[in-house]
């Protein structure tokens, strides 16, 4: 049996940019629904909600929903997403470094 490559099994979780930007700010605690389509610049409603339900799927956030009317749910990280703390941290970092060691050099888009 072929052993799973560690790195790939990493980034099949976190797969696509939408997923880490959420990540971002989820880091920060809890966030609504509604916050995240607001933080998240360019998702639409359906993507973020598969997003948010492939990483509850995948045991990344947690869903509570708060017993109110109109429906109250918040995400937030479970013990398996914290750890992905310090990946994401490192990326931050990373970005920072690259965008202040490039910044006049060339014009970048994101």
């Amino acid at each position: 049996m072929k052993k799973q490559c560690p790195v790939a099994t990493t980034m099949n979780l976190i797969d696509n940019k939408w997923k880490i930007l959420i990540l971002r700010d989820i880091l920060k605690g809890p966030k609504r629904f509604g916050f995240l389509k607001k933080s998240v610049v360019g998702i639409s409603s359906k993507m973020l909600s598969q997003n948010l339900h492939e990483m509850e799927r995948d045991g990344i956030l947690n869903r509570k929903v708060f017993p109110e009317v109109p429906p109250h749910v918040e995400y937030s990280l479970s013990p398996l997403g914290e750890s992905m703390r310090p990946i994401i941290r490192s990326m931050e970092k990373w970005g920072n470094n690259y965008l202040e060691n490039v910044k006049g050099k060339q014009q970048i888009k994101f």
